[in-house]
């Protein structure tokens, strides 16, 4: 108690609740959503042939959170479109990244040490979000549990949900990668996310806001950080998840009555030895040549 006395934890964690997003971590937060937008197959031919639709896909990975929780909470979805500061910002990053001559700000935001740094970054601006939407949704609904929920949660990864849609405005269409039947990291840590912060504002988790915001922020960003070092895709939850799905629904997270058809069907393929396959080779090959001697 002396150590967290001599650091005023909280203190620090009230600062940093307060600290001001725009423009450096929101500027984070842009560059790291358009790069993703970069890595999609085709979205830079997509750019040239129609920059309108690729500058509003743009804005869609930007601010489509905003958009789909004002849906849900029946405001107006353009409303986030009035702070000019922000889109001009979105906008100029979208111009950088696609047309900068000899890709020189892409390569400069893509480089490992600087991505990191903004992916960082960009993971407090989500669980400032995310609280933002559970707080938001409470003054709407006192009760409303679950409206919370949803609000925060879309908050925090309400781009992704929108996925499919955004595809569509670039040609693509692949139902596959819904972001309900293939949640990745960002999507699920942004629903536990939520349901903490409306135990918090409900006032059933014992810890302040700023002491919640603080700790999330560091778990969120440590874990994102460490995943895109690595290239992976996984999840820390997937254990977890595993067993509480085999305890309620009797199957692993994934593992649906699907799977269990399709994974059966490579067994009737014997595997074949090299020797034996190189003797069949040898065989049809004599077969092919005493057929055309005759």
């Amino acid at each position: 108690m002396e150590v967290l006395g001599v650091l005023n934890l909280g203190d620090l964690a009230q600062t940093f609740s307060k600290m001001g997003m725009f423009p450096v971590f929101d500027l984070a937060y842009y560059i790291v959503s358009i790069l993703y937008l970069k890595y999609e197959p085709g979205s830079g031919e997509v750019a040239r042939r129609s920059p309108v639709a690729s500058w509003i896909c743009a804005m869609l990975y930007c601010f489509g959170s905003y958009i789909l929780a004002d849906i849900f909470l029946g405001s107006c979805p353009v409303d986030y479109f009035q702070y000019n500061s922000h889109i001009l910002l979105a906008s100029a990053v979208w111009y950088l990244i696609f047309f900068c001559p000899l890709n020189l700000f892409y390569k400069c935001v893509a480089f490992m040490p600087v991505k990191l740094v903004l992916v960082a970054l960009k993971e407090v601006v989500r669980t400032r979000k995310i609280a933002a939407g559970v707080h938001h949704a409470h003054h709407a609904y006192h009760h409303g549990w679950i409206i919370m929920v949803i609000v925060g949660y879309v908050k925090g990864s309400g781009v992704a949900l929108m996925s499919n849609f955004e595809q569509l405005l670039r040609g693509v269409w692949r139902p596959e990668t819904n972001e309900l039947l293939n949640m990745s990291f960002p999507t699920k840590a942004s629903l536990y996310g939520a349901i903490l912060f409306t135990l918090q504002e409900a006032h059933l988790l014992p810890v302040s806001k700023s002491t919640l915001i603080c700790l999330f922020t560091l778990f969120m960003a440590t874990t994102k950080v460490i995943l895109t070092a690595r290239h992976s895709h996984g999840s820390p939850f997937i254990l977890i998840e595993s067993w509480v799905c085999h305890l309620l629904f009797g199957s692993p997270l994934g593992g649906g009555e699907e799977e269990h058809h399709v994974a059966p069907a490579p067994a009737p393929i014997a595997p074949i030895s090299p020797v034996k396959t190189k003797e069949d080779l040898g065989e049809g090959t004599r077969k092919r040549k005493s057929k055309k001697a005759e």
